[in-house]
């Protein structure tokens, strides 16, 4: 089981996608008093953040 995901956290690394659970575990140990985000509204923000919002392409 850990290496399959550890599998998949380094393919996702190699094509960007972000790791949820590693985001759920920071944000439980950092800010406990806010929920984190559901997985569809942290992988929206994540696109967002990558390639500029509004549906725009941000190279550089």
């Amino acid at each position: 089981m850990r290496w399959g995901r550890g599998v998949r956290r380094t393919a996702g690394a190699m094509i960007g996608q972000p790791d949820y659970q590693a985001y759920v575990d920071h944000a439980a140990a950092t800010h406990p008093d806010q929920p984190p985000l559901d997985k569809t509204a942290f992988f929206r923000l994540h696109e967002q953040r990558r390639f500029g919002g509004a549906g725009g392409f941000k190279c550089c």
